[in-house]
């Protein structure tokens, strides 16, 4: 694969990986009207497995928020390493 078309592939990946991010947190707003509209319901079997899935979901979202600046990183590095290939192409 091409230096370009690599690069470009990174960038669709990091774009996939912010939507992944934009879903977790999304769920994660779910999770928590949940729980506060259980608030008012007081249904123990909410209570019990809800804040597991706040917890659960939390771990996703900071696991992917720390992978996607981990793969920028990569991704800028690797722009920064191929360059000259890069100058070349256009």
């Amino acid at each position: 694969m091409e230096p370009r078309q690599q690069l470009a592939l990174m960038d669709k990946v990091i774009r996939e990986l912010d939507d992944l991010k934009n879903s977790l947190t999304s769920v994660l707003k779910k999770i928590a009207q949940l729980e506060a509209d259980n608030i008012n319901l007081g249904v123990e079997l909410l209570n019990d497995g809800l804040p597991e899935l706040h917890e659960e979901a939390d771990d996703a979202l900071a696991k992917t928020s720390a992978l996607v600046d981990q793969f920028t990183e990569h991704r800028n590095k690797y722009e920064q390493d191929n360059q000259g290939s890069l100058s070349e192409a256009t």
